[in-house]
């Protein structure tokens, strides 16, 4: 193993990036007795009538039916729920794989999640201490550990903003340091050493950030999903990406090659920049 030069930051998207479909449509819709479809339409149609965030409406849809139809709404049952949702091919044992080859060049990778889902779910996967941090949607307990109201809500743009704390270092969600003017060299993970991997138009906002400094992004899709290439296929076309390939994370694959790939060229440029 070589001696630990710099760090990168790999950011991602979760549902459709790394998983299959929203994380909310496991096991907690099917307690509730409520389709999917029923549920989103519900979530947007209040969301459209009070010209309200999406994602504020769909926690409260979810604390109201909860109530309603008296399905547990505590952590544990959150953390419950992350146990079953389906990862892509080879994501389990993707952060670990690249964490070694990185290792062998010299860098040292941090993985952070960026999602518009809830937290609380995906402490109950498997992959959560791949993570250094997880950025989502977050709710308030009362004494009896039970859910009822909002405590972080992130969007496709407030993604953004945690862009700037992982290059920063500032990563708490209220710290205000992030604030403070840093350069680019100055920072522990600068920009141009920053990967987001994402599935849609909801990642335009963190795609066009990175892109725009120097740093890079690729868009992925779900395999056989009617709609989901063309669309990953847009996002290149329209300069927001550097990459595109299906969400598989299997040993050999375009975003394995990819990563390690783009893993190399930074070796490159630093071992230039200090010759």
């Amino acid at each position: 193993m070589s001696k630990i030069r710099f760090k990168v930051a790999i950011c991602y998207d979760f549902d459709g990036t790394l998983a299959y479909g929203n994380m909310q449509e496991y096991d907690f819709m099917e307690k509730l007795g409520i389709s999917p479809a029923e549920f989103w339409e519900k979530s947007d149609t209040l969301a459209a009538a009070n010209n309200a965030d999406s994602n504020l409406t769909y926690m409260w849809c979810m604390l109201e039916e909860s109530r309603r139809r008296g399905v547990g709404f505590t952590k544990q049952d959150f953390m419950s729920y992350g146990k079953n949702i389906k990862m892509f091919k080879g994501a389990e044992d993707w952060f670990d794989r690249i964490n070694a080859y990185a290792h062998e060049l010299g860098i040292e990778v941090e993985h952070y999640l960026l999602s518009s889902g809830l937290s609380e779910i995906v402490e109950g996967m498997p992959i959560y201490d791949k993570f250094t941090k997880v950025y989502a949607c977050r709710f308030l307990y009362d004494a009896n550990g039970v859910a009822y109201w909002p405590a972080q809500v992130v969007n496709y743009t407030t993604k953004t903003q945690y862009l700037y704390r992982i290059s920063k270092g500032c990563l708490g969600e209220i710290d205000k340091s992030v604030n403070n003017r840093t350069k680019p060299e100055d920072r522990p993970i600068p920009f141009k050493r920053m990967l987001y991997i994402g599935d849609g138009l909801t990642d335009v906002p963190c795609m066009a950030t990175l892109k725009k400094f120097g740093g890079y992004a690729a868009a992925v899709y779900t395999p056989h999903k009617k709609g989901r290439k063309s669309t990953a296929e847009q996002l290149l076309a329209d300069g927001r990406v550097d990459i595109v390939a299906p969400a598989d994370y299997r040993e050999g694959g375009r975003m394995d090659s990819y990563v390690k790939s783009l893993l190399c060229k930074l070796k490159s440029e630093y071992d230039l920049q200090n010759v």
